[in-house]
């Protein structure tokens, strides 16, 4: 079967077909880096991170590229707030940005560009643009106009005429349109700056991502993508300036990725209801907030609340609790090398457009049927433990492109209950206590006893797991 993608472009599933067989060039926008990053940033990165997984998976080779907007009008504010060049901002947001989406388990795209880097590149663009009579430049300022370009407004299916009827915008006497956007700024007394033919400036906005991936992707590439917000105007803008310049398709195929709310609320800042990354993390384990993440189609909006979260933490521990019990049961260590149909099924999920949200109910499915096997099979056959192994496999491979099941039960578990303990909400000790009497209880055949202490932990969050060796505990939010 083959690869379909929703195709902002047209608005509909078409088969993917990159230009070079097997080889992808994927570009999608990164942070404005002025802030610590957000939980809608991270739907984003995570989206594109499992579509470079899964591409890879498939004999893809795919270059990812993700930038960073390191000069911008925000970054400039925030540093003027600060007291500090807008570069120290840059560089300390990049970094937070990075440890946020390491902890994410996030893998790095091939190319992590930064506008700063690629001055040279947006002017010869932009110079581009003005010999070709589609900028023009005044009082220092280039812009790009939009009359210029035949096809401007269909990425956002909005015409350029019913735009201008319902014009709301600030009027720019300077401006041929209103709605010419800007390629180059005149600096303003204490911006940073670069020089050029049109005096000391610094890039626009949109032509950024037009330079960086016409110089590391060439003028036509495969996959483009960001989040919903960016349909207009920046990736509209992107298509006429590209296309403009080059008279060549700009990008094939167009994926955004639907908004996270708070709470049924759309996430702002003048409602307080920004949730940072690095906040969230404090709370859930990360593979916890992937789980939350794709348990929705991309496309689809997702709403972040407490409930949800903890049920994708608790719908984490019984993935980790099954390999466990899988691993007790063969009495080998599963790894996933052996694909069968549970991972021949996620693959078709995800040919249909990245349907993260059913590759992961076929999970649960494994998880269940797994779970049943080992209830209804007191002896482990040869058969039944092949085919254990086999369905674990598939688990661990889904799990490698959704980017969870990464550490060991014992590693996941043990840090749940370090955790727990850390933060006092369990009494270590006590528990112990409560286990060896419920042990005791057993020998002498005292159920009642023994099931009223197991009741007694599960209130607590404590659930046991009695084992030839053994019983252990484990922690649950």
């Amino acid at each position: 079967m083959s690869i379909r993608i929703y195709n902002t472009l047209g608005g509909k599933k078409e088969e993917f077909k990159p230009i070079r067989e097997k080889k992808v060039g994927m570009y999608v926008c990164g942070p404005t880096v002025y802030d610590y990053s957000h939980i809608g940033h991270a739907r984003s990165v995570v989206v594109f991170d499992v579509i470079a997984r899964y591409l890879r998976s498939q004999g893809y080779e795919v270059t990812y590229i993700r930038n960073f907007t390191d000069v911008d009008d925000k970054i400039i504010k925030r540093a003027n707030e600060l007291g500090v060049d807008s570069l120290s901002v840059s560089e300390k947001f990049i970094e937070a940005f990075c440890k946020d989406m390491d902890a994410l388990n996030v893998q790095r795209p091939d190319f992590e560009p930064k506008v700063t880097e690629y001055i040279e590149e947006i002017k010869a663009f932009v110079e581009k643009l003005i010999e070709q009579g589609k900028a023009y430049q005044t009082d220092g300022d280039v812009y790009f106009s939009v009359e210029s370009f035949s096809g401007y407004g269909k990425l956002s299916g909005r015409k350029l005429e019913d735009m201008e009827a319902g014009a709301r915008v600030e009027i720019d006497e300077r401006k041929r349109n209103p709605f010419d956007f800007a390629l180059w700024k005149a600096a303003k007394p204490g911006e940073p700056f670069w020089e050029s033919r049109w005096g000391k400036g610094r890039p626009g906005w949109h032509i950024e991502c037009s330079a960086m991936s016409n110089k590391l992707l060439g003028e036509t590439f495969d996959i483009h993508g960001g989040g919903k917000d960016l349909i207009f105007p920046h990736h509209e803008n992107e298509i006429a300036q590209s296309e403009g310049a080059s008279d060549k398709t700009f990008a094939r195929y167009w994926i955004h990725n639907g908004f996270v709310n708070i709470n049924q609320e759309k996430m702002s800042k003048s409602l307080g209801n920004f949730l940072m990354i690095k906040d969230v993390l404090k709370t859930y384990h990360p593979e916890a907030i992937r789980v939350f993440l794709l348990s929705n189609h991309y496309r689809s909006p997702i709403d972040f609340t407490d409930k949800a979260m903890d049920e994708a933490g608790a719908a984490l521990d019984k993935i980790y609790s099954l390999l466990e019990r899988a691993e007790t049961n063969i009495g080998a260590q599963i790894s996933a090398d052996a694909p069968g149909d549970y991972w021949r099924r996620f693959c078709e999920a995800m040919d249909d457009d990245f349907n993260t949200a059913k590759g992961l109910g076929i999970v649960f499915e494994a998880v269940r049927n797994i779970n049943r096997s080992l209830d209804e099979n007191a002896e482990m056959t040869p058969e039944l433990k092949k085919q254990i192994g086999s369905d674990g496999s598939d688990i661990l491979k889904i799990g490698s492109i959704l980017g969870i099941l990464a550490e060991s039960h014992q590693t996941y578990f043990g840090k749940k209950k370090q955790k727990a303990i850390e933060e006092k909400s369990v009494d270590a000790a006590a528990i112990e206590r409560m286990i060896q009497e419920r042990t005791e209880a057993r020998k002498s055949k005292n159920w009642a006893r023994a099931d009223e202490i197991r009741k007694q932990l599960e209130a607590m969050n404590i659930i046991l797991e009695d084992r030839h060796d053994g019983t252990v505990w484990k922690a649950e939010r």
